[in-house]
């Protein structure tokens, strides 16, 4: 288990990835977009959104770096666009850490399966880092 950096992006994502892979001569990186995830019945996903960039990752020197576009209508602040992501195959340490750093904080998405992890959470601790927590159970896409 490692803790990794997840930046967000308002709208240039491909290009900061392309950049970061470039400088620091990483392999060419998978980009993800929003219009890529599987559709959600209860949700249209805005035409804006369709090409923004929803999941991309490098790994930097033997560290990971994941990316995103922020989704349309969301708060961008530069400078705050940086969460810490902890992803582990051990779901019973998610679960710890996740209701540990919730105490205090707020809650952004409760841990819950999705398509990418079967429990994945979002939250801001108490001292106002976000936070992403992620099992990992071998099956996560790149």
């Amino acid at each position: 288990m490692a803790i990794e950096v997840y930046m967000n992006f308002n709208g240039n994502c491909r290009e900061a990835v392309e950049f970061y892979a470039e400088v620091f001569k990483t392999e060419k990186p998978h980009m993800m977009t929003f219009g890529e995830a599987p559709p959600n019945p209860e949700f249209t996903l805005p035409e804006a959104a369709k090409n923004l960039i929803m999941h991309a990752k490098l790994v930097i020197d033997g560290s990971t770096v994941m990316f995103s576009d922020t989704f349309p209508g969301m708060p961008f602040t530069a400078g705050n666009n940086i969460n810490l992501t902890v992803v582990s195959k051990n779901v019973d340490d998610i679960k710890a850490y996740y209701n540990g750093l919730k105490e205090g904080g707020k809650v952004e998405m409760e841990l819950q399966e999705t398509f990418w992890s079967p429990c994945y959470g979002k939250l801001t601790d108490k001292f106002g880092i976000e936070w992403q927590l992620s099992y990992d159970n071998g099956q996560m896409g790149q």
